[in-house]
This record gives C-alpha cells, structure tokens and sequence, in this order.
C-alpha cells in the first residue's frame, strides 16, 4: 500500500510517498527557515503564503521521485493538527482537493503523533539516491516515546498503534522554545536548536550552574524557569541587572562566554529531559525507547540517552525528526489498516488539540 504524506503545520512545506508503513519511497521538504530567519521566528501569514507557492509542485516532486503516477497511489494522509491555522489550511485544503479529483480516500494525521512514526520507517528506495541511515527495525511494543519538538514536549507509553498514555507533558515552555528563546538571549541565530547545538561544542557544559524544575507531575518537564535563570546568568556576567534592555545583551558577551551559556543551557535542558524518561523507562520497562520532534536532531540529547538507557535506541535520520511528510504517511498506513477514512468535504483543521484525543479515540 503506498500512501502520500502532505506536512504544513508550520514553516516546511513537505510531501512524501511511503510503501507499507516502512519503506521509503521519497521524501520532498520545502523550508522556510531563510524566510523566517530574518524576523527570528515564523511569521504565520508569510509561511501560509509560502505554502500556497509550492504545495502543488512539492507534491509532484513527491510523486517523481517515488516513481508512481497517481494510479499507483492508493490513499492521502495529511496534517490538520495542531499548528498555525494559516499553513494548515493550504495543506489540508490540497490533500482534501486531491482525494475528491483522484478518488482517494483521506486520512488525517495528528502532527505530533506523526512524529513517532518516522521510527517506523526501516527501508528506502535505493536508485543512486542518497541512502538515509534508518532504524534497521522497527520499534516493539511496550514503546516509550520522547517527543520533543518547539511547540510539543511529552513523554508517551504506546501498548500498540493507537492505544498509548499521556505520561507526562512540558508544563509552560516546550524545550524547542527554550533553545530558541536562549539562542536569542546570548545572541545566536533562528532557529535556536541547531545554532546552540553548535555553539556548545566549543563550550564547557559545567560552566554555569543552572536549576532544573521540581515539579509534582512524576514525569512533567518545565523549561520556562531554565530560560529566565539564563537570562539573569547572563545579566550577572555582563555586570549589568533586570532593567537592563535584554536585546543589547549579546553585544556584550565574549565568543567563549557565549560558547560555555550554550553549552551549559543544553546540558540541563537535555539532561532534565533525560531524567524524566530514564525514570519512565525504569518505571514501565518497554521494549523500546524512540525519541521524536525536531529537537530529537540534537546530538547531546541522543549521547545522553544512549548512556543512562540499558537498551539499545536507533534514531531516526536528522531530516525525518523536523518536519516532514514521510512521519504523516507511514502513521496514515497505519490509519488505513484500523480506521474509517474521512470525508474530504468536511474535514477541518484544528490548530490545538492534545493526540490523546485522535481519530483512535473516536473509533
């Protein structure tokens, strides 16, 4: 069964075709991030423009690059949650066009959820394409997922496809904005992820002492205080104190002072992560560990993991933890085996909804 992925929850325009659940067919994104770069964070109303510019040919690059006509494509799966509301309508709106013109049927795909399934993805179309190092096996379930994104952090017990438990879930900042928040306060540049990732290889970790957050939630995450205790870390280094104005702050920090804030920030932010998981993983015990979402790119975070985990983790690829369409298609294969598809006439999206309450929950 090949199914087309479409992903526009936010700045990457992305399509995908995915055979069976798990082999990877092609794999198109469009960024977005020069755009953004120059405001220091995505514009709703421009990355929807954006969108509407090239859905159409991402998708039929897509379709190239696989290999298939759309005889050969037998359902859509698309995002229509959560995200902002502008850049899911331009994808919905095509997937749902798309499923009326080629008689389709339509699958809608909760964009957090999604992410868990880049794991799944263990083969790849082999032509003289670049081969993408993927799992070499699937993960088994009990399955403990960390999903760690700039909108989403949460740690998930999946018993089997659809039945899964919310565990716990960032109580204020995801740890994503916290990078970028961070990023902007020592004076690096969007997106804060990879920007402080690299930062914090030519600083030391240990350098300043930084809190975690006590929280009664048994595995809840907190990121807002770690931000603010930066901010005034920083405000101390530079002698300056609150009233000072926070975007001059840069200005006066040392390449090594602004090397060691980056790498002492992610050590805590990647290590409270750990913590929590670490304590679920012992907890439950599951087959299998997967981390997801755009910060599941950070090499720290796996380094960590790999460490304190008894079990082995295979990681997705870099370019299937941001955003992607391959995630959104290999979750709709596994729509299409338990549920109904929708109809295209009267799907809509819904900018903020937790994945405990998908089309599983409706079934």
């Amino acid at each position: 069964m090949k199914v087309l992925g479409i992903e526009s929850s936010c700045d990457e325009t992305a399509a995908s075709v995915v055979e069976d659940g798990r082999r990877l067919l092609s794999n198109v994104i469009n960024s977005q991030i020069d755009i953004h770069s120059h405001y220091g964070g995505v514009v709703p109303e421009v990355a929807a423009r954006s969108h509407i510019e090239v859905i159409n040919p991402v998708v039929d690059e897509a379709l190239a690059k696989a290999g298939c006509t759309w005889d050969d494509i037998d359902a859509i799966a698309v995002t229509y949650a959560p995200g902002l509301i502008g850049s899911l309508l331009v994808g919905s709106l095509a997937a749902r066009t798309l499923a009326i013109l080629k008689n389709k049927p339509l699958y809608p795909v909760h964009h957090v959820e999604g992410h868990v399934y880049a794991n799944f993805l263990t083969e790849s179309k082999t032509d003289g394409q670049t081969t993408l190092a993927l799992p070499t096996t699937a993960p088994q379930f009990p399955m403990l997922a960390l999903i760690v994104s700039g909108g989403h952090s949460q740690l998930v017990l999946f018993q089997n496809h659809g039945d899964y438990e919310l565990l716990g879930q960032t109580q204020d900042d995801a740890v994503g904005e916290a990078f970028d928040k961070v990023a902007k306060i020592i004076g690096l540049p969007y997106p804060g992820g990879p920007s402080v990732a690299t930062a914090a290889l030519d600083g030391d970790p240990f350098r300043y002492k930084l809190p975690k957050a006590k929280l009664s939630g048994k595995y809840d995450f907190s990121f807002s205080g770690l931000k603010t205790a930066v901010l005034r870390a920083v405000q101390r280094e530079v002698g300056k104190d609150f009233t000072f104005p926070s975007h001059e702050l840069p200005a006066l920090l040392t390449a090594s002072q602004r090397n060691d804030f980056a790498a002492s920030f992610q050590h805590t932010a990647v290590s409270t992560l750990v913590d929590k998981t670490e304590q679920a993983f012992n907890d439950y015990a599951p087959k299998s560990v997967v981390i997801a979402g755009g910060v599941a790119a950070n090499q720290e975070l796996r380094r960590q993991l790999s460490e304190r985990l008894p079990i082995p983790i295979e990681y997705a690829p870099m370019n299937l933890c941001t955003d992607n369409a391959a995630m959104i298609a290999t979750l709709g294969y596994y729509y299409a085996q338990h549920l109904e598809p929708s109809d295209p006439y009267s799907l809509e999206v819904i900018p903020s909804i937790s994945m405990t309450k998908t089309a599983w929950n409706k079934s």
